[in-house]
């Protein structure tokens, strides 16, 4: 995973071809076919890996003031996906299928890995929303719901980051870009996330 996941921070997810993979590693590429079931089984791998690093980084957030947690949370996942435009890459790509076409592409095992590494990361955001729920900080009816929500919609928002332009009508009919600065949609993220959490 190592090997891909450099590849992946280098050129990019979709850049990251198995031949590419198999030469980085020194290895036919009939040998990473057979080692996993699909593409999506080696994407699916690589973001466990982003995923582990993230939730280490989110570890220890929890503490009496809901809000301030929420808010260094946010803070903290936005900044490491501009740090690894690849991590949202592999992300959206195994969001753009449903989950049950996902998990015929790969096996129990890996199925149980993303599963394990993504609820690590979630269970930090359901659990600071729960406690300000709770404590009457947050307007959340549904923590755990809020969490996946708030993950999906960084992955969504920060992607405009990644694409790094807007676009606009410079007149009836005619469109023109403009550039988006990533701190910007980044500070941005973050107070949609307070916002999802019912914090004004």
């Amino acid at each position: 995973m190592r090997v891909t996941r450099l590849l992946f921070d280098e050129r990019g997810a979709q850049e990251a071809r198995i031949d590419r993979i198999a030469r980085a590693v020194g290895v036919n590429k009939a040998i990473i076919y057979r080692s996993f079931a699909s593409k999506d089984e080696l994407f699916a791998l690589t973001v466990t890996d982003y995923l582990r690093e993230l939730a280490g980084r989110l570890d220890g957030l929890e503490g009496d003031e809901s809000r301030a947690a929420l808010r260094e949370a946010c803070e903290r996942y936005t900044r490491f996906c501009l740090e690894y435009p690849a991590f949202l890459d592999g992300a959206l790509s195994l969001t753009r299928q449903p989950a049950a076409e996902l998990r015929d592409s790969v096996s129990d095992a890996v199925w149980l890995r993303l599963g394990r590494a993504m609820a690590a990361c979630l269970a930090v955001l359901s659990g600071i929303l729960a406690a300000g729920a709770e404590r009457g900080e947050f307007a959340v009816a549904d923590a755990d719901f809020a969490a996946n929500r708030l993950y999906a919609q960084v992955l969504g928002t920060m992607h405009l980051a990644r694409v790094g332009v807007g676009v606009r009508a410079a007149a009836p009919g005619i469109p023109e870009t403009f550039v988006l600065d990533p701190e910007r949609v980044r500070a941005a993220c973050v107070e949609d996330a307070m916002a999802i959490a019912g914090v004004a």
